[in-house]
């Protein structure tokens, strides 16, 4: 059954245009093709890049965050209490008004309480700010580095300069060693990311972030079997044009180096927006759908492989729709906003606000935070009288 299988999987049908079958692709000693068994050393690969970025990561990114100032910070912590900690893990950790009801007779705490411990206890599972820093040193690293590699490799290349290229002998296009090791690059990172998902930090987009993963890799293995490497390589440049500019743009966020980052952020969504929704359509949707109809007729991989390059594109239009909304904000406040993808930490004002009211129920008044907006001093540096007075143990604006 696995041999009937394995027959019917590899059939030339499947993976090469009309009228070319796998003896058309048989190697010599001078012409090498790309052969399926070479995605195996994805595995080891990506393997080798999830130990170099944990070295890498606590032994340059970690220490450098705390000399650049990135502190993580305090947050308290939930105190241990079974029941709460059952329904945590188990049912929701955002419940509603009457979960908290039932929860808060079963532990014989009050609601506010309750509400309490698991706002500290959800701000505990989010990721700190070194974290993230040395998650976006690391990925900024292989950006970096393999948006540079590509130029390299296909800086010498006829179809980087004309995409008809792409197409030209195919598929008996010879795989040049350069390309192949290029391939194994950036195939091997992303399964490396999918190694680490459970371990990374978590984004409000993390569903399109998995299927961006996936369908990332099956469009490198296919499109490496089918021998789409021309077409390939292309689109791997386009996507870490982009990125370069992404992870700097998080790593001087979590610095808070607003000027630089601000400006950044409009390189990298100029960059995003040109890359993603004008080059790779024209220089890779249309080059596949259309200037490949020259050369072969549609098969199964022709859909395949597009199918799998206008799910990137959603992806594109997704991810932009964000961006744009996010540069729309920056030109009405003239900063950037926090990154929408990220789950914002639950603030502390409110546990301060819960300590305000209860004090104030006790008639203690209570004197902090004070703003032009109308708030109290705490040093006294206005008189109470100029501003309030107390009613009933409340501060009152006159």
């Amino acid at each position: 059954m696995a041999q009937a299988l394995y027959e019917w999987l590899w059939q030339h049908e499947f993976w090469l245009p009309p009228g070319i079958t796998w003896e058309d692709m048989q190697e010599s000693e001078d012409i090498h093709y790309p052969q399926p068994r070479d995605l195996l050393l994805s595995v080891p690969f990506a393997l080798i890049l999830v130990g170099i970025r944990c070295a890498f990561e606590r032994a340059i990114a970690l220490p450098l965050s705390t000399k650049l100032g990135v502190r993580d910070k305090q947050r308290p912590k939930a105190q241990p209490n079974p029941v709460l900690e059952t329904f945590y893990s188990v049912h929701c950790k955002n419940p509603q008004e009457g979960e908290l009801l039932s929860l808060s007779k079963q532990c014989e705490l009050p609601v506010r309480k309750v509400e309490r411990w698991f706002r500290r206890r959800r701000n505990m599972d989010r990721p700190s700010l070194s974290k993230k820093f040395c998650e976006a040193c690391w990925r900024f690293l292989f950006y970096i580095t393999s948006f540079f590699t590509g130029l390299a490799v296909l800086y010498d290349k006829p179809w980087l300069w004309d995409h008809r290229e792409c197409w030209t002998g195919y598929p008996q296009q010879p795989l040049q060693p350069s390309l192949f090791w290029y391939y194994m690059l950036e195939l091997s990172f992303y399964c490396s990311l999918v190694f680490t998902l459970p371990f990374d930090v978590k984004r409000k987009d993390f569903k399109e972030q998995i299927i961006h993963h996936a369908a990332t890799i099956f469009l490198i293995s296919f499109s490496y079997c089918a021998n789409y490497i021309r077409i390939g390589t292309l689109v791997l440049l386009i996507h870490d044009a982009s990125d370069c500019f992404l992870e700097p743009t998080k790593i001087f966020n979590y610095m808070k180096w607003k000027r630089t980052c601000d400006s950044l952020f409009i390189i990298f969504s100029a960059v995003f927006l040109i890359s993603r929704l004008v080059i790779y359509p024209y220089t890779v949707l249309y080059n596949t759908y259309y200037y490949s109809m020259e050369i072969f007729q549609p098969f199964f991989g022709y859909y395949f492989v597009n199918t799998l390059l206008i799910i990137l594109q959603l992806l594109h239009v997704f991810w932009s729709c964000l961006i744009i909304h996010m540069v729309y904000k920056f030109i009405l406040q003239g900063t950037m906003e926090k990154d929408m993808r990220s789950d914002t930490e639950e603030s502390d004002k409110d546990e301060e606000r819960d300590k305000i009211r209860e004090k104030e129920k006790n008639g203690i008044p209570c004197f902090s935070n004070v703003t032009s907006n109308g708030y109290i001093q705490s040093n006294g540096a206005e008189p109470l009288s100029s501003r309030a007075h107390l009613v009933n143990g409340h501060a009152k604006e006159r």
